[in-house]
């Protein structure tokens, strides 16, 4: 039985990754400091496969000490949140991420010198590496040749990416780079320093496009409001198929030392977004009229991944439709609007 540590267990797409590897049969260590949402209980919190330690990734001593026994180390700790988080804690996201990546890099280091059985460390990027690009769909190695992202989230995510290869080019510690596009599922709450923000008659502090829309037509919103013309490009994928395509890396020998956009191949608009949730909630006889409210300034217009490579080199296809999402995320928003946690 392999034993894999996960920082950011507690998050949203970590939630879903323990659960893929608990299914599939590893041992699994989170850790986690609760720094984002506070202390919250998992589906998995009991399994006994499932070790929770509540520990800062940035403590290098307890990092290193907790993966002298792993074979894998999934670096999934990071600040993250919507669109309104990234203008809010511009300096605050560069920082701390590269203190918490810099911090995981040493453990493993530390950890791999001393005798662990690491095989390698896998580390989660974003599609925000593609921020200013001019070519679409987006594939890998774009990265490197297109201009560097302009929000301080999306460059330091593209360092995360060159922390991978230096620690592999002067230590031989190797890896995989994930990029994770939009990813939509349940498990996400309001965070702990989320700033609200008004859209319309409503409330919001998420800053994330499916909650945030779910929310408001839950709401009785009438006209909807939404960020931008609605034309930008998104491909929502599902956490479920996210952590599939995470696990299925691990092991998977082409994986090593190289890069995946992970994701969906199917696109949508902000604006059909909208109508599939709208028709969802209110029925097809109700009309929908929009209001076009002032795009945040890192709204990146068009966000299309080529994701050949993981289909053709891993055999991994992200398969949940935006329907299906829906109908999971849907009555969670409503359930987590009453108890008022999102």
């Amino acid at each position: 039985m392999q034993k894999v540590l996960i920082t950011g267990s507690a998050g949203f797409i970590g939630g879903y990754v323990v659960e893929e590897l608990l299914r599939q049969g590893f041992k699994v260590v989170g850790v986690d400091n609760y720094s984002k949402y506070g202390p919250v209980k998992k589906s998995y919190d009991e399994n006994p496969n499932y070790e929770l330690v509540v520990a800062d990734v940035t403590d290098v001593a307890r990092m290193t000490e907790l993966l002298m026994d792993c074979d894998h180390f999934i670096a999934g700790a990071a600040l993250i949140g919507g669109i309104s988080y990234f203008h809010t804690y511009q300096y605050d996201l560069i920082a701390a991420n590269e203190r918490i990546i810099a911090s995981s890099c040493d453990a493993a280091i530390a950890a791999k010198k001393a005798g662990s059985p690491l095989k390698k460390v896998t580390y989660m990027s974003s599609s925000m590496v593609f921020e200013s690009t001019d070519r679409w769909p987006s594939k890998e190695g774009d990265e490197l040749i297109v201009p560097p992202p302009l929000s301080s989230y999306g460059f330091q995510k593209l360092a995360v990416e060159y922390f991978a290869r230096a620690a592999k080019g002067q230590y031989d510690i190797d890896y995989t780079i994930l990029r994770p596009f939009n990813c939509v599922g349940i498990g996400e709450s309001r965070a702990l320093g989320d700033v609200e923000i008004h859209s319309g008659n409503v409330q919001l502090a998420m800053s994330h496009v499916v909650p945030d829309l779910v929310q408001k037509v839950l709401k009785g919103q009438d006209p909807l409001h939404i960020l931008g013309e609605g034309n930008q490009i998104r491909h929502y994928t599902y956490g479920g198929d996210l952590a599939r395509g995470i696990v299925l890396s691990l092991n998977h020998p082409a994986a090593l030392n190289t890069d995946f956009n992970i994701s969906t191949p199917v696109g949508h608009t902000v604006t059909e977004l909208a109508e599939v949730i709208w028709r969802k909630i209110k029925g097809a006889d109700v009309p929908l009229t929009l209001i076009h409210d002032e795009a945040f300034e890192y709204d990146v217009q068009k966000r299309v991944p080529d994701v050949t490579k993981a289909k053709e080199v891993l055999g991994f296809e992200a398969t949940t439709t935006l329907e299906d999402m829906l109908d999971e995320v849907i009555p969670w928003i409503q359930n987590a609007i009453a108890e008022g946690t999102i």
